[in-house]
């Protein structure tokens, strides 16, 4: 069973666009082991509420990508664009589409 975690974190005013762009930035260069889907949306009628979707294999690859040097300068330069307001859920993730391998269970 995999991890999963949902958040929410709100930008502020006119930033929704620039954290996406940092969030967004390097990852399809920087290896994140571990994970299996890392989706980064804003709500349709508010583009500073940014919604996370994450899957990874263990909670601890999930902890272990939060000391990653290029992760922490990313949670740097994004902290100052955001208000403060954060929302979080932690799941087990029992399968799906688009998980790298469909699966169920």
């Amino acid at each position: 069973m995999s991890y999963g975690y949902l958040g929410t974190m709100r930008a502020k005013p006119g930033k929704g666009g620039e954290v996406v762009d940092l969030l967004l930035a390097g990852i399809e260069t920087e290896p994140m082991p571990g994970c299996e889907l890392y989706v980064v949306g804003t709500d349709r009628d508010d583009p500073d509420l940014l919604r996370i979707s994450e899957v990874w294999t263990t909670k601890d690859a999930h902890d272990a990508s939060l000391t990653m040097p290029s992760v922490r300068a990313t949670i740097a330069t994004v902290m100052p664009l955001l208000t403060g307001e954060f929302g979080s859920h932690e799941l087990n993730v029992h399968g799906g589409f688009g998980l790298g391998q469909n699966r169920v269970g």
